[in-house]
């Protein structure tokens, strides 16, 4: 059974920082390309950050310069680093196993003064 399970999220001020972790079970991971995904009420889902199993790294541009997105195969976890927030950033992000087409629950970030 795919379980993504994602932690890290919270209440962070205007230019703080978040850690998310999205650890996996049920998949072979180390060969599954990795997804951070984000949703914003009232607007669809987006593309934040990929991540390949060797490690290459894909950005939307509105994250490039300030997010960072890892991977640690002996974990089958992958992070996501958050720096320079902004109140744009706001919404539930989603990890995702590309190759299962699995979804994690989601955990909401919020960016606010």
């Amino acid at each position: 059974q795919v379980q993504l399970v994602e932690s890290g999220g919270g209440l962070v001020q205007p230019g703080g920082s978040l850690r998310l972790s999205c650890a996996a079970s049920g998949i072979i991971f180390s060969i599954n390309v990795m997804g951070w995904y984000r949703q914003a009420p009232g607007k669809e889902r987006e593309l934040v950050a990929i991540v390949t199993g060797g490690g290459s790294t894909n950005y939307a541009d509105s994250v490039k310069g300030r997010f960072t997105i890892s991977r640690d195969n002996t974990k089958n976890t992958v992070y996501l680093q958050m720096n320079g927030l902004k109140p744009e950033d706001t919404a539930v992000y989603y990890c995702y196993a590309t190759r299962y087409n699995h979804w994690g629950q989601g955990t909401q970030v919020t960016v606010s003064s």
